[in-house]
């Protein structure tokens, strides 16, 4: 078996909306990993990317091929609540093509993410992990989250009730002394 060729982490652009809705719509379509019942257009897509890029980030992972770079992951953040008090929190995911699942990509996705939100400001990331997906549970844990609490039976979709547990890592360095920190950026 050959092993990946090397990915690079960028930011994400417009014209990566494409590949982003080919990479998302089978979670969408086929799975419970995403909760949304119509997979998204790369319309809808470049939207999500600029709004993404406005206040805090989205990446995508791309690999060399013959015919130049391929995108084949991407990782995203946005806004955890709309009230005030939460605004050094973001929710954040990690999306890769379904062959490339463990590969390391969203690994490399995320590492390159959480650094961003950190250096923009940001105190807390949460993921939140439709069950079961040891999978997601794995990258998670890998990459600093833990597991916070379970929201129970939160989600149907393809015929049942499912659970979702939420998943939070810190991000850069709270004032011992309870200061508010600078605002994201």
């Amino acid at each position: 078996m050959s092993c990946p060729a090397p990915l690079t982490v960028r930011d994400a652009v417009a014209a990566d909306a494409a590949a982003c809705a080919a990479i998302y719509a089978p979670y969408v379509r086929g799975t419970v990993v995403s909760f949304e019942a119509e997979a998204p257009d790369a319309a809808e897509l470049a939207r999500r990317i600029a709004a993404a890029q406005e206040r805090h980030a989205w990446l995508v992972a791309e690999e060399g091929a013959p015919q130049g770079p391929r995108v084949v992951a991407y990782a995203y953040a946005g806004p955890f609540s709309g009230r005030a008090a939460y605004r050094w929190s973001c929710e954040v995911s990690v999306y890769a093509e379904t062959g490339r699942r463990r590969t390391g990509a969203g690994r490399l996705l995320y590492a390159a993410l959480l650094q961003r939100l950190e250096q923009r400001g940001y105190r807390a990331a949460f993921a939140g992990v439709a069950e079961p997906n040891p999978a997601s549970s794995g990258l998670h844990r890998a990459t600093g989250f833990e597991p916070v609490g379970t929201y129970r039976r939160v989600g149907f979709k393809h015929g049942a009730w499912r659970d979702v547990t939420w998943w939070q890592r810190p991000l850069g360095v709270d004032d011992p002394h309870g200061a508010a920190p600078a605002e994201p950026r």
